[in-house]
């Protein structure tokens, strides 16, 4: 019998307990974003495939007290690598008007594993768990390693055999939000996935933001923004549905890293990074569902 293994690349962040720690993870999550004060070496041609943010133990013990406790992991994929932070993000970023987490890179949540063991049985191997600890010991300085994912995938609940197909279809994770953090409630960022309108009235009317044409041809762009990474953004029913028609061609622009000055009272938007999608059909696998439509009982 032949048994597969194919490592990939991870980076292993710990989150320390405090509120503040916790807040950061909330905000993270729902910005789909993460970052670092400093860069190391390492960091320049590193190409992590995914991102393991885990809390709930304090690190600074030797190896062989960490292996005996348990800890939540929040498993992500990581779709922007590391890049260079150029606008003010975090809340106390913005607080100071100033980048104080220059190395960036963008995760999308894929699933979390609770009151996992750091040791045998765990879902982490030595090289995995060390590296959460060595994290926590340097203030949460994301450490890299290879490691099989597959085994977080299964204590994940991930249905996927990694070894052959080296792929997570999105629609396949049960993903996670900031308000599942277990931490003091905060108000929803305002910034998250917000969209450019270039026509408000037109907005409501079509499942797009721009209509180009040029001579008899036609395309519809639909434009995303938000101040974190460019992993993922929300897409209506309708949005997906006219994209995937034959009868439309949609472009998807999406800026990310936009710098706003909350100075002013008009909250006053600049700079940002462009990803352009073109001739843009959105796949099953790539789509996870987030809301549902509740039919309510029958009254007569």
């Amino acid at each position: 019998m032949i048994i597969h293994v194919k490592r990939d690349s991870f980076v292993m962040v710990h989150i320390g307990q405090r509120p503040l720690s916790r807040r950061n993870l909330q905000f993270g999550i729902e910005t789909r974003s993460w970052g670092f004060p400093e860069w190391k070496p390492e960091y320049r041609s590193a190409r992590p495939r995914f991102a393991v943010l885990a809390t709930g133990v304090a690190p600074p013990v030797p190896l062989n007290v960490w292996l005996t406790q348990r800890i939540t992991l929040y498993l992500f994929e990581v779709r922007e690598g590391f890049h260079e932070g150029r606008a003010p993000h975090w809340p106390d970023e913005e607080a100071e008007n100033a980048v104080k987490y220059p190395v960036r890179f963008g995760i999308v949540p894929l699933a979390t594993v609770h009151d996992a063991p750091l040791g045998e049985p765990g879902p982490l191997p030595l090289a995995g768990s060390d590296a959460i600890r060595r994290s926590g010991i340097e203030r949460g300085i994301g450490k890299l390693c290879d490691l099989d994912p597959q085994s977080l995938f299964d204590a994940a609940g991930i249905q996927v055999d990694w070894a052959p197909q080296q792929k997570v279809p999105l629609n396949r994770t049960p993903g996670f939000t900031a308000e599942q953090v277990e931490a003091p409630k905060t108000p929803k960022s305002r910034r998250s996935g917000a969209g450019f309108i270039s026509d408000p009235k037109k907005r409501k009317a079509v499942p797009y933001n721009l209509r180009c044409t040029r001579g008899r041809e036609e395309r519809h762009v639909e434009v995303k923004g938000t101040t974190g990474a460019a992993t993922s953004v929300e897409l209506t029913i309708n949005e997906v549905e006219h994209a995937r028609s034959p009868q439309h061609t949609v472009d998807l622009y999406v800026v990310s890293d936009i710098s706003v000055d909350m100075r002013s009272p008009d909250y006053t938007a600049s700079g940002g990074r462009v990803a352009h999608l073109t001739d843009w059909s959105p796949a099953e696998e790539d789509l996870r569902p987030r809301r549902f439509e509740y039919r309510l009982p029958f009254v007569s």
